[in-house]
């Protein structure tokens, strides 16, 4: 499978690929945040 493959040494490094993984990254951070802020306010800042 492709997961389980060793990295080639002679592949280049694409920045488009470093720039994507961030992206996502940050999405995904910010998601989650969003998440757990909205959980605060629903259990604890209660009105």
């Amino acid at each position: 499978m492709y997961f389980f493959r060793k990295k080639d040494p002679n592949r280049p490094t694409s920045f488009n690929l470093k720039v994507m993984h961030i992206i996502n990254a940050t999405a995904i951070i910010m998601f989650v945040v969003g998440i757990l802020w909205k959980l605060i306010q629903w259990l604890i800042l209660k009105k």
